[in-house]
Protein backbone atom coordinates (compact mmCIF):
# COMPACT_ATOMS: atom_id res chain seq x y z
CA UNK A 1 0.00 0.00 0.00
CA UNK A 2 1.59 3.55 -1.10
CA UNK A 3 2.30 5.96 1.50
CA UNK A 4 0.76 9.45 1.44
CA UNK A 5 1.63 12.29 3.50
CA UNK A 6 -1.63 14.61 4.16
CA UNK A 7 -0.72 17.74 6.34
CA UNK A 8 -3.22 19.47 8.68
CA UNK A 9 -5.12 15.83 8.64
CA UNK A 10 -6.88 16.27 12.51
CA UNK A 11 -9.97 18.12 11.05
CA UNK A 12 -12.07 19.42 8.07
CA UNK A 13 -10.75 19.08 4.80
CA UNK A 14 -7.28 17.38 5.50
CA UNK A 15 -9.60 15.02 7.58
CA UNK A 16 -11.95 14.15 4.75
CA UNK A 17 -8.85 13.81 2.25
CA UNK A 18 -7.04 11.54 4.69
CA UNK A 19 -10.07 9.30 5.28
CA UNK A 20 -11.16 8.84 1.94
CA UNK A 21 -7.55 8.16 1.27
CA UNK A 22 -7.58 5.36 3.20
CA UNK A 23 -10.93 3.61 2.31
CA UNK A 24 -8.99 3.71 -0.91
CA UNK A 25 -6.20 1.34 0.11
CA UNK A 26 -3.67 3.92 1.14
CA UNK A 27 -1.14 4.00 4.21
CA UNK A 28 -1.77 7.59 4.84
CA UNK A 29 0.40 9.41 7.22
CA UNK A 30 -1.69 12.47 9.20
CA UNK A 31 0.32 15.26 10.27
CA UNK A 32 -1.25 17.83 12.78
CA UNK A 33 0.09 19.91 15.87
CA UNK A 34 -2.57 17.72 17.93
CA UNK A 35 -4.62 14.32 17.48
CA UNK A 36 -8.47 15.53 17.89
CA UNK A 37 -11.91 13.29 18.82
CA UNK A 38 -12.27 13.60 14.98
CA UNK A 39 -8.91 11.92 13.80
CA UNK A 40 -9.10 9.10 16.57
CA UNK A 41 -12.25 8.23 14.96
CA UNK A 42 -10.85 7.83 11.82
CA UNK A 43 -8.49 5.91 12.81
CA UNK A 44 -10.06 3.35 14.71
CA UNK A 45 -12.58 3.32 11.04
CA UNK A 46 -9.37 2.37 8.79
CA UNK A 47 -8.74 -0.33 11.47
CA UNK A 48 -11.96 -1.50 11.41
CA UNK A 49 -12.40 -1.48 7.51
CA UNK A 50 -9.62 -3.65 6.84
CA UNK A 51 -7.30 -2.01 3.45
CA UNK A 52 -5.76 1.19 3.89
CA UNK A 53 -4.56 2.49 7.00
CA UNK A 54 -4.56 5.81 8.77
CA UNK A 55 -1.67 6.77 11.05
CA UNK A 56 -1.05 10.26 12.93
CA UNK A 57 2.30 12.01 13.37
CA UNK A 58 2.20 15.27 15.83
CA UNK A 59 4.34 18.18 14.17
CA UNK A 60 4.24 21.75 14.18
CA UNK A 61 4.44 23.22 10.58
CA UNK A 62 5.50 26.09 11.61
CA UNK A 63 8.43 24.68 13.21
CA UNK A 64 10.51 25.53 9.71
CA UNK A 65 13.62 23.92 11.12
CA UNK A 66 12.15 20.82 11.98
CA UNK A 67 10.90 19.77 8.73
CA UNK A 68 13.85 18.09 7.29
CA UNK A 69 14.24 15.52 10.76
CA UNK A 70 10.19 15.28 9.87
CA UNK A 71 11.11 13.70 6.57
CA UNK A 72 14.00 11.80 7.90
CA UNK A 73 11.95 10.04 10.54
CA UNK A 74 9.02 9.27 7.99
CA UNK A 75 10.80 7.55 5.59
CA UNK A 76 12.72 5.70 8.29
CA UNK A 77 9.54 4.35 9.81
CA UNK A 78 7.30 4.40 6.73
CA UNK A 79 9.59 3.52 4.12
CA UNK A 80 9.00 5.71 0.59
CA UNK A 81 6.97 8.05 0.32
CA UNK A 82 4.30 7.90 -2.87
CA UNK A 83 2.46 11.15 -2.55
CA UNK A 84 1.84 13.95 -0.64
CA UNK A 85 -0.78 16.27 -0.13
CA UNK A 86 0.08 20.09 1.02
CA UNK A 87 -3.28 20.81 2.79
CA UNK A 88 -2.68 22.37 5.95
CA UNK A 89 -3.37 26.14 6.26
CA UNK A 90 -4.36 28.99 7.84
CA UNK A 91 -7.23 30.83 6.80
CA UNK A 92 -7.05 34.24 8.94
CA UNK A 93 -8.74 36.82 7.47
CA UNK A 94 -8.10 40.59 7.93
CA UNK A 95 -7.86 44.07 6.21
CA UNK A 96 -4.22 44.34 4.93
CA UNK A 97 -4.12 47.57 6.46
CA UNK A 98 -4.68 46.92 9.82
CA UNK A 99 -3.92 43.07 9.97
CA UNK A 100 -0.96 42.24 12.69
CA UNK A 101 2.49 41.65 11.09
CA UNK A 102 2.94 38.71 13.45
CA UNK A 103 -0.80 37.28 11.78
CA UNK A 104 0.83 37.96 8.12
CA UNK A 105 4.28 36.40 9.12
CA UNK A 106 2.24 33.27 10.43
CA UNK A 107 -0.05 32.91 7.10
CA UNK A 108 3.08 32.89 4.73
CA UNK A 109 5.13 30.99 7.19
CA UNK A 110 2.07 28.14 7.23
CA UNK A 111 0.46 28.61 4.07
CA UNK A 112 3.76 29.05 1.82
CA UNK A 113 6.85 28.57 3.66
CA UNK A 114 5.87 25.18 5.08
CA UNK A 115 4.91 23.46 1.97
CA UNK A 116 7.53 24.31 -0.48
CA UNK A 117 9.81 23.35 2.37
CA UNK A 118 7.98 20.10 3.23
CA UNK A 119 7.78 19.76 -0.66
CA UNK A 120 11.85 20.29 -0.69
CA UNK A 121 12.56 17.01 1.96
CA UNK A 122 9.64 14.49 0.19
CA UNK A 123 10.74 15.14 -3.47
CA UNK A 124 14.25 14.33 -2.80
CA UNK A 125 13.12 10.89 -1.76
CA UNK A 126 11.08 10.54 -5.01
CA UNK A 127 13.50 11.81 -7.05
CA UNK A 128 15.68 9.04 -5.69
CA UNK A 129 12.28 6.74 -6.60
CA UNK A 130 11.62 7.64 -9.73
CA UNK A 131 8.00 8.67 -9.27
CA UNK A 132 5.87 9.97 -6.97
CA UNK A 133 2.59 12.97 -6.69
CA UNK A 134 2.60 15.84 -4.85
CA UNK A 135 -0.61 17.30 -4.69
CA UNK A 136 -1.06 20.95 -3.18
CA UNK A 137 -4.67 22.49 -1.72
CA UNK A 138 -4.82 26.00 -3.18
CA UNK A 139 -7.84 27.88 -3.36
CA UNK A 140 -10.25 29.97 -5.81
CA UNK A 141 -9.12 32.97 -3.77
CA UNK A 142 -5.38 32.73 -5.03
CA UNK A 143 -7.00 33.72 -8.44
CA UNK A 144 -9.81 35.29 -8.29
CA UNK A 145 -9.39 37.51 -4.63
CA UNK A 146 -11.86 37.96 -1.67
CA UNK A 147 -12.45 40.97 0.42
CA UNK A 148 -10.63 40.68 3.35
CA UNK A 149 -8.68 37.95 2.38
CA UNK A 150 -5.55 39.35 0.80
CA UNK A 151 -2.56 37.77 2.39
CA UNK A 152 -4.40 34.45 2.53
CA UNK A 153 -4.88 34.88 -1.26
CA UNK A 154 -1.14 36.05 -1.64
CA UNK A 155 -0.26 32.89 -0.28
CA UNK A 156 -3.04 30.48 -2.18
CA UNK A 157 -1.84 32.09 -5.50
CA UNK A 158 2.31 31.19 -4.85
CA UNK A 159 0.58 27.72 -4.40
CA UNK A 160 -0.38 28.20 -8.07
CA UNK A 161 2.92 29.34 -9.44
CA UNK A 162 5.08 26.66 -7.24
CA UNK A 163 3.19 24.12 -8.67
CA UNK A 164 3.17 25.47 -12.62
CA UNK A 165 6.95 25.44 -12.04
CA UNK A 166 7.97 22.14 -9.86
CA UNK A 167 5.88 20.26 -12.16
CA UNK A 168 8.67 20.64 -14.71
CA UNK A 169 11.73 20.86 -12.51
CA UNK A 170 10.75 16.90 -11.48
CA UNK A 171 8.70 15.93 -14.56
CA UNK A 172 11.52 13.67 -15.90
CA UNK A 173 11.79 12.04 -13.29
CA UNK A 174 8.13 10.67 -13.28
CA UNK A 175 7.17 13.17 -10.35
CA UNK A 176 3.80 14.66 -11.18
CA UNK A 177 2.88 18.14 -9.57
CA UNK A 178 -0.53 19.50 -9.42
CA UNK A 179 -3.44 21.31 -6.92
CA UNK A 180 -6.73 21.15 -6.23
CA UNK A 181 -8.58 24.64 -5.85
CA UNK A 182 -12.04 24.70 -3.78
CA UNK A 183 -13.89 27.28 -3.59
CA UNK A 184 -15.95 27.74 -0.34
CA UNK A 185 -16.74 24.25 0.97
CA UNK A 186 -19.35 23.22 3.58
CA UNK A 187 -17.04 22.81 6.32
CA UNK A 188 -17.65 24.52 9.89
CA UNK A 189 -15.63 27.63 8.47
CA UNK A 190 -18.54 28.72 6.21
CA UNK A 191 -21.32 27.22 8.45
CA UNK A 192 -20.16 30.03 10.67
CA UNK A 193 -20.41 32.96 7.87
CA UNK A 194 -23.43 34.95 8.08
CA UNK A 195 -26.59 33.49 6.37
CA UNK A 196 -26.50 36.20 3.76
CA UNK A 197 -23.36 35.63 2.39
CA UNK A 198 -23.43 31.80 2.38
CA UNK A 199 -26.47 32.56 0.23
CA UNK A 200 -24.97 34.86 -2.07
CA UNK A 201 -22.10 32.69 -2.63
CA UNK A 202 -24.68 29.66 -3.58
CA UNK A 203 -26.51 31.94 -6.07
CA UNK A 204 -23.12 32.23 -7.85
CA UNK A 205 -21.94 29.22 -8.49
CA UNK A 206 -23.56 27.36 -11.56
CA UNK A 207 -24.90 24.85 -8.92
CA UNK A 208 -26.43 26.96 -7.00
CA UNK A 209 -24.81 24.98 -3.76
CA UNK A 210 -21.35 24.49 -2.20
CA UNK A 211 -19.02 22.11 -3.15
CA UNK A 212 -18.33 19.59 -0.05
CA UNK A 213 -15.15 18.38 1.59
CA UNK A 214 -15.43 14.36 -0.33
CA UNK A 215 -15.41 16.43 -3.56
CA UNK A 216 -12.32 17.92 -2.84
CA UNK A 217 -11.12 14.48 -1.59
CA UNK A 218 -12.22 12.66 -4.35
CA UNK A 219 -10.26 15.12 -6.61
CA UNK A 220 -7.25 14.57 -4.65
CA UNK A 221 -7.58 10.77 -5.21
CA UNK A 222 -8.00 11.24 -9.17
CA UNK A 223 -4.63 13.27 -9.06
CA UNK A 224 -3.29 10.09 -6.86
CA UNK A 225 -4.16 7.46 -9.19
CA UNK A 226 -3.27 5.81 -12.22
CA UNK A 227 -5.94 8.11 -14.85
CA UNK A 228 -4.00 10.79 -14.03
CA UNK A 229 -0.72 9.67 -14.85
CA UNK A 230 -0.18 12.31 -17.21
CA UNK A 231 -1.54 15.00 -15.56
CA UNK A 232 1.13 17.91 -14.55
CA UNK A 233 1.12 21.55 -13.53
CA UNK A 234 -2.64 21.55 -13.29
CA UNK A 235 -5.17 23.43 -11.19
CA UNK A 236 -8.20 21.60 -10.75
CA UNK A 237 -10.95 23.92 -9.51
CA UNK A 238 -13.60 22.62 -7.10
CA UNK A 239 -16.07 24.96 -6.25
CA UNK A 240 -19.51 23.59 -7.91
CA UNK A 241 -19.07 26.02 -10.73
CA UNK A 242 -18.84 29.52 -8.26
CA UNK A 243 -16.13 30.49 -11.01
CA UNK A 244 -17.80 29.27 -14.24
Amino acid sequence: MPNVLVTGASRGLGLGIARRLAKSGYTVIGVARRRTEELCAAIRESEEAGGGTLHFRPFDLAELSGIPGLVRELRRDFGSIYALVNNAALGTSGILASMPDADIDRLVRINTLSPVLLTKYVVRTMLADRGGRVVSVASIVGVTGYNGLSVYGATKASLIGFTHSLAREVGRAGVTVNAVAPGFIATEMTMGMEHQDRERIMRRSALRRLAEVDDVAGAVEFLLGDQAKNITGTVLTVDAGGTA
